[in-house]
């Protein structure tokens, strides 16, 4: 009996020892535990990936909604710009046709007062010439009633 046999016995009793507390079984529930922990883990990890992906999706799908609605929030305001841009254009059209008319009128009226004046003056002229001429050679009454009857003939005409 050397000291290898005790060696051998002494491992023998502590295998025994082992077994009798219940060890290997202890060290495998300890692991089917760790396992199951670990399996649970992963579970969670799983949910919150797929909850992260809905959430992902989710958003992606909000954001290509918010894209559209820009998109045609755009295409109004763009439809809208152009609808007022001719809307002004016709505006600025009819306001310059009508001062441009009014222009016209104002120019043809000072026409027609022009002349009106220039044929007023000119009857005023010729009466004045008239009377000069007719009071240097007519005298008396035949020239009171002519000059009457030529200041109202020529007032007649031009007028």
């Amino acid at each position: 009996m050397d000291a290898t046999f005790w060696a051998f016995v002494g491992l023998v009793l502590f295998l025994a020892a082992m077994f009798w507390v219940k060890v290997p079984g202890k060290i495998s529930g300890a692991l089917d535990n760790r396992a199951d922990d670990i399996r649970k883990e992963l579970d969670e990890a799983r949910k919150l990936r797929e909850e992260a992906q809905a959430l992902l999706s989710d958003y992606q799908r909000k954001r290509h909604e918010a894209e559209g609605e820009a998109e045609a929030i755009i295409a109004e305001a763009n439809s809208e710009a152009e609808r007022l841009t001719v809307e002004t254009n016709n505006a600025l059209e009819e306001m310059i046709a009508r001062r441009s008319k009014a222009a016209e009128d104002k120019i043809a009226q000072a026409e027609t007062q022009a002349i009106a004046e220039v044929r007023a003056r000119a009857a005023d002229i010729a009466v004045a010439a008239a009377e000069q001429i007719l009071s240097a050679k007519v005298k008396d009454k035949v020239a009171d009633d002519i000059l009457s009857k030529s200041i109202a003939q020529v007032k007649e005409k031009l007028n």
